[in-house]
């Protein structure tokens, strides 16, 4: 009987997977439950891309553990014949206390709730799945692998809070995150690129989720998020980086408390709010509004802004390479970001750009610049 390895990224309102033979790692079925909590739908494909499976389910009671029992259906009725061996899943924050893929266990999970506070936004979703499949199917093995595992390898100043050395010690420090997708890109560069990869390279995640790293060596040595995913660039719905005095001012001022600002820098800022439209990238491109040319402005805005910083980091740059859900898919996003990064040699390739070939730069820039598709199902 064949045995699968099962990859899972549950999202906020979303839950990716993948299945794979675990004996050759080919690819057997993939899909996503999506609009969990609002309209929540399962579509699968076979590894040719052929959609295998369609389902829809009431909102009420479908959370992201009955997403998880939902796909493991969907793969018995698939995968005739062939078992799940295990799985693993993408969980945003592993603390201090986790630095590499971990056996899950009634331990690990209750370590891992303590975590919620500072990633409200996944750490719950990431949880639901992995309690599901250890309170239904306990015979299946599960490992949990961190975004914040990567970026262990920074130095101790580019970790350390500017608070008080108590707070600092309890745990409240920069993790930063995305880090899967760091991982993958930069092994995935060192492949396509040997004589680069182990340079310093600047990876831009550019998504809802959004995010900038800078890479020495293949290792992480900065990063633009901190204790929370909420910091550095505009995301899509989040704010990135935002005076705190901001928020003690909304709480004076406005009565807001924790869970309106919760809401407010996480759900209604970034490009949604920035527009007021949405926070599809794709969306506000096709807008003649300016508000819309606004918020892509200040996001593009942003991200040169944080190049800069973490080519100061690295003490120059080696090449810069494009990957998430805009980065790998705008070519306009990436134009612009260019253009501001010209001080600093950037030149772009406009047709290797236009066609998001691997390589696009121009013959005059000062560093490669690439285009790698992220595969680790890593989102935001």
């Amino acid at each position: 009987m064949a045995e699968c390895i099962v990859v899972v990224n549950a999202g906020s309102s979303s839950v990716k997977f993948a299945f794979y033979d675990s004996a050759d790692q080919a690819l057997m079925l993939k899909g996503q439950v999506e609009q969990i909590g609002v309209s929540p739908s399962l579509t699968a494909s076979n590894p040719e891309g052929a959609e295998v499976a369609n389902r829809s389910w009431p909102p009420e009671g479908f959370g992201h553990g009955q997403a998880m029992g939902a796909i493991l259906e969907v793969a018995r009725a698939q995968l005739t014949g062939s078992t799940v061996k295990g799985v693993g899943h993408r969980v945003v924050h592993g603390g201090t206390g986790f630095t590499g893929p971990v056996e899950v266990t009634a331990d690990v999970i209750a370590e891992l709730d303590k975590l919620s506070p500072p990633a409200p936004l996944h750490q719950p979703h990431n949880l639901g799945p992995i309690k599901a499949v250890a309170q239904t199917r306990p015979e299946i093995r599960q490992v949990a692998c961190f975004d914040t595992a990567f970026h262990q390898t920074q130095p101790h100043l580019a970790q350390a809070s500017v608070l008080p050395r108590e707070l600092t010690d309890s745990g409240i420090r920069r993790y930063g995150f995305h880090g899967l997708s760091y991982e993958f890109v930069s092994r995935r560069l060192a492949e396509v690129a040997p004589e680069h990869g182990r340079k310093r390279i600047i990876i831009a995640h550019l998504g809802n989720g959004a995010s900038l790293c800078a890479i020495d060596e293949g290792r992480s040595v900065a990063t633009t998020m901190g204790f929370t995913a909420v910091e550095g660039l505009m995301m899509g719905t989040r704010c990135g980086s935002i005076d705190p005095g901001v928020l003690i001012y909304l709480m004076d001022e406005r009565g807001m408390d924790a869970r309106a600002l919760e809401s407010l820098v996480y759900k209604k800022s970034g490009l949604l709010g920035v527009s007021g439209i949405s926070s599809d990238m794709r969306t506000l491109r096709q807008s003649d509004d300016p508000r819309a040319k606004e918020a892509i402005n200040l996001f593009i805005y942003r991200i040169v802004r944080e190049i800069g910083s973490l080519a100061a980091a690295l003490g120059g740059l080696d090449g810069l390479v494009f990957t998430g859900g805009i980065g790998q898919r705008d070519a306009r996003t990436r134009k612009e970001v260019l253009a501001g990064c010209a001080w600093l040699g950037a030149a772009i390739d406009e047709q290797a750009n236009e066609g998001a070939k691997l390589r696009i730069d121009a013959r005059s820039s000062a560093f490669p610049i690439w285009v790698v598709k992220s595969e680790t199902l890593a989102g935001s």
